[in-house]
């Protein structure tokens, strides 16, 4: 009886040990995921091997990462340079909204648009930023909002710079060339080859710049391994001046390199010109040893989050500022035109996904999609309420595998002396003589006036439909006058 009794207790001890044990597991919330936002410059919408496009590509690291989540190949940046495109991105808003149109600017200094970093901070996550930043004309002020640490950012490692020379970084190295600069009354840019911030400290170093933002981007995921971390890593390449390299490298691979700029001996554009397609015999080699550094790094970063095992539940996200440069041999076929254009190949840039624990894997999407839709996707991902008041478009259930109807139904783009809208298959681009000036400078393409292009039929704008179809002509023009007024009243 004692033994039955026993049994009997026992049993009941085991379902409710097992009811509990079961209660538990479905009561414990899902662990908060981690974001790691992998921003590079200028890079050409066909340079990523996985698109199969340019053959001379290898980019084994970020085929992976698109692999395991979902590749865009109608994804937009909000601008064709870097400091509007990249306000644009953190915020999930048109930069016009702040009077950011092209070069230059106020940069972050309206509170109102709430960056990536601020939200996730309020949220309770680390948050890092390592490599480049560039909003507008206030960056390198520690005291102005466009600075890392004061836009929501813990942590600050990098340059506040269009530019920055990817081997030299010491204010002697700096002082000297602006010395000579000056002794021989050059014109001409800075190859910015000063001290890099860290925090709100100038720290000089002698290292090549990509393998440098890896490592400190490694460093911040393994020192926040056990906390909810953001880290944005902004890589400077590919951006110019991509010869760049380090020496090893053009040892091994036959190349004899090119010259950096001396004030000594040369007008600068002198320099510039020769160093740029068509005029640099090695240009798409430079270019492509720069990508091939790039993937490496990117590569190292997911490793990282593998061995800590913290892929999984990472979100990692990888978008290029704007297309990529022609002037720097970077490949942008099928699309036509460079940086600095409003031609596809100045505004579609390679975005990639991936976040394992809850995200589809292996997806191709041709969806018109924007840069502005990271910041709203991340915060429906992490569970926190985005901003009102978004330009961008949470595309989680598109990510999901639920829902594929869910993209823009229309983007603008203008730059003052450029404007664009894309509806569908429809894309209305416009030019006039303003845009000529930084053109000629840069030595890309430019045809002047309207155009109206069919892309589902000439993805490379060469036929211009504006008098076959005046009516959509003038459809999108409404659009972007619309858009223009909304952009007023919100400013």
């Amino acid at each position: 009886m004692r033994i039955n009794s026993l049994i009997f207790i026992l049993g009941i001890t085991c379902i409710i040990t097992a009811c509990t044990t079961q209660e538990k597991k479905l009561s414990t919330p899902k662990k908060t995921p981690n974001v790691v936002l992998i921003v590079v410059d200028d890079l050409g919408y066909a340079d990523v091997s996985i698109t199969g496009i340019a053959k001379d590509v290898h980019t084994p690291s970020m085929d992976a990462l698109a692999k395991s989540g979902t590749r865009f190949t109608n994804a937009y940046a909000t601008a064709s340079i870097c400091n509007p495109s990249r306000a644009g991105l953190i915020t999930g808003n048109y930069q016009h909204r702040w009077g950011t149109f092209w070069y230059g600017g106020k940069g972050m200094h309206n509170p109102a648009y709430k960056t990536i970093a601020e939200l996730l901070k309020a949220a309770d996550y680390t948050t890092g930023y390592v490599g480049k930043v560039h909003y507008g004309n206030n960056d390198h002020d520690v005291t102005n909002r466009s600075f890392p640490l004061n836009h929501g950012f813990d942590y600050f490692y990098g340059h506040t710079s269009p530019r920055k020379h990817y081997l030299n970084h010491t204010a002697q190295i700096e002082t000297e060339f602006l010395a000579s600069k000056k002794e021989h009354k050059r014109k001409g840019q800075s190859l910015r080859q000063g001290p890099l911030w860290e925090n709100k400290k100038h720290v000089d170093t002698l290292a090549f710049a990509t393998e440098l933002f890896g490592a400190k981007g490694r460093e911040f995921i393994s020192k926040n391994k056990d906390n909810k971390f953001f880290l944005q890593l902004s890589f400077n390449a590919v951006h110019n001046f991509t010869h760049q390299l380090p020496q090893e490298y053009l040892d091994k691979n036959g190349l004899k390199g090119y010259r950096d700029w001396d004030p000594a001996k040369e007008e600068y554009y002198d320099w510039y010109k020769e160093g740029r397609k068509p005029n640099n015999p090695e240009g798409r080699a430079q270019y492509l040893g720069q990508l091939h550094f790039l993937d490496r790094e990117i590569g190292k970063v997911t490793a990282t989050l593998k061995a800590l095992d913290l892929l999984e539940n990472t979100i990692v996200v990888l978008v290029s500022d704007n297309g990529g440069s022609t002037p720097i041999y970077a490949n942008n076929a099928p699309l036509r035109g460079s940086k600095y254009t409003l031609y596809e190949g100045g505004i579609r840039v390679p975005l990639m996904i991936s976040y394992p624990r809850a995200f589809k894997a292996g997806l191709t999407s041709d969806n018109l999609i924007s840069s502005m839709d990271i910041l709203p996707t991340i915060c429906n991902a992490v569970g926190i309420e985005a901003p009102s008041k978004l330009d961008g478009k949470d595309v989680s259930e598109l990510l999901k595998g639920n829902d594929n109807n869910v993209e823009h139904d229309f983007l603008v783009w203008d730059n003052g002396a450029q404007t664009a809208v894309r509806q569908g298959k429809w894309k209305l681009r416009t030019a006039s003589l303003g845009a000529k000036g930084n053109s000629d400078y840069e030595m890309v393409e430019m045809q002047y006036g309207d155009y109206l292009y069919d892309l589902d039929t000439d993805i490379g704008e060469q036929v211009n439909l504006a008098e076959k179809f005046p009516e959509k002509l003038a459809e999108l023009k409404a659009i972007h006058k619309a858009w223009r007024e909304d952009i007023k009243v919100a400013k």
